[in-house]
């Protein structure tokens, strides 16, 4: 009970959420973008070899097909509910969708040209900035997850690095790229050999407070992960632009 009201108090002390200015929140939109989908308007709608599931919007947004689920968070759903409460107009198709309309990655290729997947790219053209506060909701909604899953005695750490790159534009974008390009690491299921690989073991492994110590750590679990992860996978094919993109955070 102690150590309940114990991290009570302390996500009561957290900084209020930084509020980022609409050229802040395009900005980071279209490096997010890039880093996503090469900045192009095909890119926004694309579903990958071997996976599961569509893959939407400039930070490729997970959305499952009826059936299907897997081990990495679904996000697309929440990203549509967040543009309806932000006066966002979704077209009336997918505003009904439940799940993702294309059942297999051959449907969804085979309907790349069609009107629904032209409707869809247009909107996820066009609503970048709301798009990129979807990101900023999700990075500020991270820090009590990673709080919650410390030991009491490492939380104040954990709570120090955050703020610290929040109160600089490379580290909050540091922050908002990364937790939606691999997570928050608190899910048991994103492990490999009980290891994670998302911003909870960026934050932990970090040396020093600022962007380019993040970015550096990122790189060094994103090597981890690599090293851990299932041969068949294949990861290794990855790791070179992984680590790139995140050693980037810096620059």
């Amino acid at each position: 009970m102690k150590s309940l009201f114990a991290l009570t108090a302390l996500l009561l002390a957290m900084t209020p959420a930084h509020a980022l200015s609409d050229r802040e929140l395009d900005s980071i939109g279209k490096r997010v973008w890039q880093n996503e989908c090469a900045g192009t308007r095909e890119g926004l709608t694309s579903w990958n070899t071997g996976e599961a599931f569509a893959s939407l919007g400039i930070g490729h947004f997970i959305w499952y097909p009826k059936g299907e689920r897997g081990p990495f968070e679904e996000s697309f759903p929440e990203l549509l509910r967040f543009f309806s409460a932000n006066g966002v107009k979704v077209p009336s198709w997918l505003a009904a969708s439940a799940v993702c309309p294309w059942n297999t990655r051959a449907e969804f290729l085979a309907a790349a040209h069609g009107e629904r997947m032209n409707e869809l790219r247009d909107l996820l053209a066009g609503s970048v900035r709301v798009q990129s506060r979807f990101l900023a909701q999700r990075m500020q909604a991270a820090l009590p997850k990673l709080l919650a899953a410390v030991p009491a005695g490492r939380r104040e750490a954990i709570h120090g690095r955050f703020d610290a790159l929040l109160a600089t534009g490379a580290g909050t974008y540091a922050l908002m790229d990364y937790v939606n390009f691999k997570g928050e690491g608190t899910k048991p299921e994103e492990r490999y050999h009980g290891e994670g690989w998302g911003m909870l073991q960026v934050l932990e492994t970090m040396q020093g407070e600022s962007a380019r110590a993040f970015g550096e750590a990122a790189a060094n679990v994103l090597a981890r992960r690599v090293k851990n992860a299932p041969p068949e996978r294949h990861e290794e094919r990855w790791l070179k632009g992984w680590q790139s993109r995140v050693r980037a955070y810096g620059e």
